[in-house]
């Protein structure tokens, strides 16, 4: 769940020669190993987390209405179904292809989330996938967990950052009217579904406290859905399993999964990219996200759901499977030499996609 890039930040951090400590050096040396901190971000944070738990304290004293809790709660799914169904499976991933209404539905609650507009937020997405825990990965999980989680946003993006970026197709996007109308209307459109709308609503509807209504249908509500959505770049990169890929950090992770709705079955995400689910396992109960998309087919406003076929799970699991998947049952003691991730590819339209894939994949509700 890059999700990826959530305040618009140009970052740099980097690390020593022995390619795990932070370093910071003196001016006139390199640049690129230079501490950049985004203090308009530092700042941000420390106001959203202070916000966040006198919301709670507003909560748990009984100053704040139940239809205002609700509500937060609401408008928070809402929002992260834009971005993962939205931002994350259909931009991103190309998993499958959405009608102008479906993605105009998206980009509003993908604006709610406020997690950089969807152009900003694919390309970041991209690298991740393509450059996954090396300098070029915007949440390199190597960096430690603080920095995977948040720490990132902290600090300006490493140089392979935008060298690598550059090098990722965005043409797909560019062709997007809704894409692009968003990107320009951001700044202006952004502040006011994330958290003007969601303070307003209560306010006018239930006669909630304007103060109250602030603090907890927007602060809060906005904080923990960082978080949620954080942890698919920080947990999901360190606990858990690795069914169809071992030699990767990304990792299967239910707890991320349900906080996440959907996306925490990272290391088969990042084995198939470009299925719609995400996942292979588990059902709408751990993948909201994937039940919205199938809802969207059965009305025809979603189409061309590509998914992996059990051939293809079967072959990668024999192959590189850490032995955890419920069909492979042995753990594999040896190792065949293989010792580096294979398809480093961001999704469907991927140049590097190996064509055997393609042929093996499935298809669901193709447009006739």
């Amino acid at each position: 769940m890059t999700a990826p890039a959530f305040l618009c930040v140009d970052a740099t951090f980097t690390k020593n020669a022995d390619c795990n400590t932070p370093t910071v050096i003196s001016q006139g040396k390199r640049r690129d190993y230079e501490w950049q901190i985004v203090w308009r971000n530092v700042l941000a944070f420390i106001y959203l987390h202070v916000a966040t738990f006198y919301a709670f304290y507003l909560i748990f004293t009984g100053r704040t209405k139940i239809f205002t809790i609700s509500f937060a709660v609401l408008f928070a799914i809402m929002s992260a179904m834009g971005v993962t169904a939205g931002a994350h499976r259909l931009w991103a991933h190309r998993a499958y292809k959405a009608r102008w209404p479906l993605r105009l539905f998206l980009a509003l609650m993908q604006t709610m989330a406020f997690q950089n507009h969807i152009y900003e937020w694919v390309r970041d997405h991209r690298v991740h996938h393509k450059f996954t825990e090396t300098d070029a990965d915007p949440h390199n999980a190597r960096r430690g967990f603080f920095f995977s989680h948040m720490g990132w946003l902290m600090v300006r993006k490493h140089k392979d950052v935008f060298e690598k970026g550059a090098s990722v197709d965005m043409s797909d996007l560019e062709k997007d009217p809704i894409v692009m109308f968003q990107k320009k209307t951001y700044l202006v459109v952004m502040p006011l579904l994330c958290f003007l709308v969601p303070s307003w609503i209560p306010v006018v509807l239930w006669n909630e406290s304007p103060w109250t209504s602030w603090y907890v249908a927007s602060m809060l509500r906005y904080t923990i859905s960082l978080h949620f959505t954080w942890l698919v770049n920080s947990a999901a990169h360190i606990w858990g399993n690795r069914p169809y890929d071992k030699y990767i950090g990304a990792t299967d992770n239910k707890a991320v999964a349900i906080c996440a709705f959907g996306e925490g079955w990272h290391n088969y995400h990042h084995v198939f990219p470009w299925d719609y689910k995400a996942a292979e396992l588990g059902n709408y109960s751990t993948n909201f996200s994937t039940a919205l998309i199938d809802v969207a087919a059965k009305y025809g406003l979603a189409y061309d759901l590509k998914t992996v076929s059990l051939e293809m799970i079967r072959k990668r699991i024999a192959r590189t499977g850490d032995g955890s998947h419920p069909s492979d049952k042995k753990v594999k003691d040896s190792d065949d030499g293989h010792n580096h991730p294979e398809n480093p590819v961001w999704g469907w339209d991927d140049k590097d996609m190996p064509e055997e894939e393609r042929k093996l994949a499935e298809i669901a509700h193709k447009l006739q």
